[in-house]
Parts: C-alpha cells; structure tokens; sequence
C-alpha cells in the first residue's frame, strides 16, 4: 500500500526532479494499444512505473540497448498443483519465462482438504514473488457422481471473497447445475453477481450458453473449435486460448485472436508440467507460438497482458505506462518472445530475490487413506459383446463414448492390445469408502503394464490404467504406500515412480527435481508400449465427470452428456 511519503516520491521520480529508483534505458517499448515500438527510458519507483516515453537517471540502472520491453504475462487460469510443485517452486519456476501474474484455483488441493488447502494457498500467495490470485474453488466436489475428499458450501467460501489475493469465484464447471438452477449452485452464484465469475463451458452452445452466461460467468478456457469461440465472444464472453501439458487448443483457436477479437481473448495454461516448461516454455511460448502462427504481433501481447489484466479487474496492470505496476519483461526478440530479464513489481527477478519469501509449511501429507487392493478388485464380469470405452485422443480432454468388442477370458472381460482397449479404475482414496469404478479405455498404446496417479481430477482418487491387473494392484498399491504419486508398473515391479506426498498433488522437492523425475516416468510408460506424449496427465483427466463425453469415477463410468453413470458399469 502506498502512503503519502511514496506518493511523492513517485510523483516527483516521474517528472525527473530526482533520480528514480530504477531505469531501464534505451530500450525498445513496445505499445500493446498501436503496435509502435520506440527507444525510451522506463522509469520506475517502488514498484510502480513513473515515466515512459523521455530520459531519466537512476539510482539503479539496465541498460536496455538492443532489449524490447512488454508488460509482465499473466496466465489467467490455471491450478499450480498440476505444475507438480508448490506454490514457492512455481513462482520460481515460471516467474522468469515472464509470467508476472498468476491466476489460480486451488480446485485439486480443496477437493482434497477443502478450506485448509484454500488457506494453504491463500498464505502460499502472500508469500510468492510474482503476484499469485486466488480464484475460490465453484464446485468441490465436480459433481455428485464421485467420492471427493472434501464438500465446499456457499458458506464455506464467503470468509475468503474479500482477502486481498481473491478475485472471485473459481471455473464453474457444473453447467448443469447452472442451467438447472439448483439451489446449492444458486447459493453460490449469487454472492458473486457483482464480482468475478470464471467459466467452464465445453460445447456448450445455443440457448444453454445463454442460460449460463445469464448467471453472470465472464470467461471460458475449455472452448476448443474456432466456430465454438465465435459464438462464444458474440455473446460477451472472453475467452481465454489454453496451452497446457494434456489440453492444447492454441492450434485450433488461433485464427480466432486477431485486431477485432485480442481485447476480449487472453492466455493460461491451466495444467502445465516442469518438464514442458523446460522444453518449451510457459505463456512465453504461446506468444511465440501465435506470432509464428500468423498472428499480429502486438494483439498477442495485448491479450497475454492488458486484455488479461482487464477481463479479471486487475486494471493496475497490463500495460507499460506511468501509474501502473511495474511488471516488465525484457526480450531479445519480439517474435520469438526470448526472455532476458523480468522485471515483478519494480524488483529484478534474480535468484537471490526467492530467497526473501517467508516459508509456508506443507499440507496434507497424510492423505492417501485407502487400502490395498488385489489384482481380483480389478475383475469385471463378462456380458454383452459390445461395450462402451472411454477413446482418448492426444492433445485432448474430451473423450469420446467408443462402442467396441472387448474380449472375454471366462466369465471376466480382459484387455485387447491390438484393439488397443486397456483396462482403467478408480479407488477411492479418502477414507470415505472403498469404492472402486472399472471400465476400458482406448488410445494409450499399452501392451503390457499399468499406469497410476493420485493426480485424478477433480476428486483425486487414484486412477490406473493398464492390461495386466496384478500390474494395476502393484502399481496402486505402491502410490499408497509413497503417500501419492505417479507410478509405472510391470511384470509384478515397479519400473518407475515419482512421490507427490502434498495432498497426493504436490512434491515437496524443486522444480529441477521434478523435472528430472519425469524424464524416467516418461520413459517407463513408453515402455510399456503407451503413445500418448504426456499419459500421466491424460490419465488424470479420465476422471473428470464434467468433460464430455465418456468418464469413469469410484462410482463407475459415466456419460457425461446424460449426466448419469452407465448401466453395469
């Protein structure tokens, strides 16, 4: 908060009657408004900017000479527990790639602890560099058709609509629940009908998008056709292009973000690994990636800054101009959007700078409360010839509701490897029962093994996949026993693994650990014969009861366009 004393000195630093705090000079400012780029000096006090466009001294400076400036990136939807790391190694991690502003929801680590991880994170984002906002997690559990370990009430979430981190309210993925106006949605739309509301919409059109938009919900990552984005922006929604590690819809959004559309579409990510990030980047790479695309340069910085800034109330920033947070990023190279230096609220990331944040302690570290299981819990009785499997596709969430032949071996169904039909099921990990929902999944490649994580949106229960169900027992029975996880199993042995003993979401090592760690994991389930490139994140969106059209949770498979479980599943 600025007091009187800071107000003056800002004003006095931006009319150069003394020296700034910090300059970067002669550097290339690039007008996210016109496209102009112009040789200036950016002056900044504390951590706001104080002067563009004229010269100034410092008393510290950056030669800016070659460098472009641009305004600090902001990921405007994504869940830091599907990074794999906390909150403090996230800042890290992607603060220098330009990301200066983080919108999150706590939806994986709330469907766990419910308000305690809420407040995990809410003291996470106190703590962090780059400024990391809250969104409150809408729909915990994702619906009723799953054993979550948590249950958020309207009542629950009103203590925290005004700390300082909230935005508003979390993707509010029940669109059924929405257009059905159920009461308990109800109770929770209506103390945000003057504030923030996140959306999460997939297919949803005609009347039924009105419907939902009618309740106040702002914005959209899940659309993934350009058509689906076209109506959506007409009717006054924004929406946000999603790169992740799993959901990649930039490719297919692209032709959409131009000069008409760029103030109404921003970036996220939503679910991005360290492993990714290392290869190819975080919202850097989207920007390059757009640009590459064809996409006019100054748009796309435009929608990864001020069109965010502006979509989520954050009207302090998004912009290089005097007044506004001094949130900036350095690059070699507009269009290849190569970072140099990133600049958080007038500090100069360096490493030192994250050895200034308080330590927020670890949550959860006894939640894997389910017990051991056999390869008999995996049995699933012979029937009809025909059944319905889950078809996954690469790149993609939605799945698709496959009819196909799956073999019988007596009076039990068995994995089909040249159908490439697997096996796939859910235990309950809560402590709340033993529930355990089985069913066959198609397009992982698997020949032989089995695949599992407690990562298993939305109520992270433990997923596995796999065509032996002794491997499916050894692998699950392992990620009970490391407290979370990933784990890859064959031939009765565990071929590879990686705890994630936060909530069963999280690793309490660094981002460089984790990375490291999945280069094996990642090589394991190759071995196996899987095709998929990211299969433990694919794996943890079977589970997921509000993505069309085919899923599976404890309670069994589920149709998600009839929004009800499938007979004998």
């Amino acid at each position: 908060m600025i007091d009187n004393a800071l107000l003056k000195r800002a004003i006095a630093q931006g009319r150069a009657a003394e020296p700034a705090d910090l300059v970067i000079k002669n550097v290339g400012l690039l007008d996210v408004v016109s496209g102009g780029v112009t040789t200036t000096d950016i002056a900044i006090c504390g951590d706001r900017i104080v002067g563009t466009y004229e010269t100034y001294s410092g008393r510290r400076e950056i030669d800016g000479a070659g460098l472009f400036a641009v305004p600090g990136f902001i990921d405007t939807h994504l869940h830091v527990e599907s990074s794999l790391v906390t909150p403090a190694e996230f800042d890290r991690c992607v603060l220098p790639h330009g990301v200066t502003t983080a919108i999150c929801d706590p939806h994986e680590i709330a469907n766990v602890l419910g308000v305690e991880g809420i407040r995990y994170f809410l003291a996470s984002a106190e703590a962090t560099i780059m400024d990391l906002r809250v969104q409150l997690s809408s729909c915990v559990p994702s619906s009723s058709q799953e054993t979550s370990g948590a249950c958020l009430l309207a009542a629950d979430l009103l203590p925290f609509r005004d700390h300082p981190k909230v935005i508003g309210l979390a993707e509010f993925m029940n669109f059924p629940g929405v257009l059905s106006a159920d009461e308990d949605v109800l109770d929770k739309l209506l103390p945000f009908q003057d504030g923030h509301i996140d959306g999460h919409a997939p297919l949803l059109r005609g009347h039924d998008l009105n419907g939902y938009l009618a309740a106040r919900i702002a914005t959209d990552h899940e659309t993934t056709t350009a058509d689906e984005a076209r109506e959506k922006l007409r009717k006054g929604m924004i929406v946000l292009i999603r790169e992740g590690s799993v959901s990649k819809d930039m490719h297919a959004l692209a032709e959409v973000l131009d000069e008409n559309t760029s103030s109404f579409m921003c970036l996220c990510t939503d679910d991005r690994n360290p492993l990714d990030i290392a290869e190819q980047g975080h919202l850097d790479y989207m920007i390059r990636t757009l640009i590459a695309l064809g996409r006019p340069l100054h748009h796309v910085y435009r929608a990864a800054s001020w069109s965010a800034a502006r979509a989520f109330g954050l009207r302090d920033r998004g912009i290089i101009a005097p007044g506004r947070r001094a949130d900036i990023v350095l690059v070699d190279d507009l269009a290849a959007c190569s970072v140099r230096t990133v600049i958080s609220a007038g500090r100069v990331v360096e490493p030192a700078i994250f050895e200034t944040r308080p330590t927020v302690e670890p949550v959860g570290l006894d939640s894997m409360k389910a017990e051991r299981v056999t390869a008999a819990d995996f049995e699933i009785a012979g029937g009809a010839a025909e059944l319905p499997v889950i078809g996954v596709e690469a790149g993609l969430i939605i799945t698709q509701n496959r009819p196909m032949a799956v073999p019988s071996r007596g009076n039990v169904r068995v994995a089909d490897t040249a159908a490439d039909i697997a096996k796939v099921a859910v235990v309950a990990r809560h402590g709340i029962n033993r529930n355990i929902g089985r069913a066959f999944v198609n397009g992982f490649g698997l020949q032989r093994g089995a695949i599992a994580s407690s990562v298993a949106h939305d109520a992270h229960n433990i997923c596995v996949i796999g065509v032996d169900d002794g491997d499916m027992a050894v692998a699950v029975n392992r990620l009970i026993e490391m407290d979370g996880g990933f784990v890859v199993a064959s031939g009765g042995e565990v071929l590879a693994e990686f705890a994630l003993p936060l909530a069963g979401l999280m690793s309490l090592g660094s981002f460089e650990s984790v990375r490291a760690g999945l280069v094996p994991l990642r090589a394991a389930a190759r071995s196996l014969g899987c095709t998929l490139e990211e299969p433990f994140l694919q794996v943890a969106f079977l589970a997921l009861p509000v993505i069309p059209h085919l899923k599976i949770t404890d309670f069994g498979l589920f149709d998600v366009d009839s929004f009800s479980l499938v007979a004998d599943s």
